[in-house]
């Protein structure tokens, strides 16, 4: 990991909210970086204090009073992007050599015009992050080697995995690994008010939806399956999971998977 840490040098992180200490957990817990070389800048002084202790890094309360350093992360949210980037930008000492934005809907072209002369590399993290199962999109600049999209995805795949894409597919990725893991927590919940339904407990059914969500995941992660190929091994002729195939089939499920996801682009281009 020291060649990753010695890339990315000082660390700047503008913003210390969930998703902001995601990465510092990471980079700190998962990487074992050197707390000495992560400063974060959060306005709220009790989530400093709390930074502090539990990851031995330097909290300050603006951006600006982070001098030199090597990489900035902006885990701010994408209202309050240019603001602080006004604020980042007029000071002499701020001088990172490649910003990391993980604002949902700015664009690399915007992040260039607010910081001019950087690399500039753009993030879609998800929730899974904060547990260290993240999936990134990453992208970068246009006049952006990419060297860097590699390196920031060798960074964001110390808490999870991570993907270089063509900015144009950013919203589609959004789409999927931004927004997905409310669709799956949606199944879960369905799932588990039809277990209620059925006879289960409140607790039994809960239990019994997340785990097969998550065991499935690791099983077609671990194996390298089509998710077609675990259909078929689950399902029996005329047995239980066939009738609930049919069922969805007759529904509409596909339909209804793809109207969401086109939905979600057509929104994420919207904001963009």
């Amino acid at each position: 990991m020291e060649g990753i840490a010695t890339k990315l040098g000082r660390i700047a992180m503008i913003g210390g909210g969930k998703m902001g200490e995601a990465i510092i957990a990471g980079l700190i817990n998962g990487a074992l970086f050197d707390p000495d070389s992560i400063v974060v800048a959060e306005p709220d002084e009790s989530r400093r204090e709390y930074l502090e202790d539990t990851y031995g890094i330097k909290a300050v309360a603006q951006g600006a009073a982070i001098r030199h350093p090597d990489t900035a992360i902006l885990a701010v949210k994408p209202q309050m992007l240019r603001e602080v980037a006004a604020g980042l930008r007029v000071e002499p000492d701020f001088d990172p050599a490649r910003i990391i934005s993980i604002a949902a809907g700015v664009t690399t072209q915007t992040l260039s015009e607010l910081f001019e002369d950087m690399h500039i590399i753009r993030v879609m993290p998800n929730t899974p992050l904060m547990v260290g199962a993240g999936m990134s999109a990453v992208a970068v600049a246009g006049q952006t080697p990419r060297s860097e999209g590699d390196l920031v995805c060798e960074m964001f795949s110390l808490m999870g995995e991570a993907v270089l894409l063509d900015e144009s597919q950013l919203n589609a990725a959004t789409a999927i690994n931004g927004s997905g893991p409310a669709y799956f927590a949606l199944l879960v919940r369905e799932l588990a008010t039809a277990g209620i339904a059925v006879g289960l407990s409140p607790e039994q059914a809960n239990a019994l939806a997340v785990q097969t969500l998550v065991g499935t995941s690791r099983y077609l992660e671990l194996t390298a399956e089509t998710p077609q190929h675990l259909m078929d091994i689950v399902t029996s002729p005329n047995g239980t999971t066939q009738a609930a195939l049919e069922s969805f089939a007759a529904d509409g499920f596909g339909e209804m998977v793809m109207h969401a996801v086109e939905a979600a682009v057509h929104r994420a281009e919207e904001l963009a």
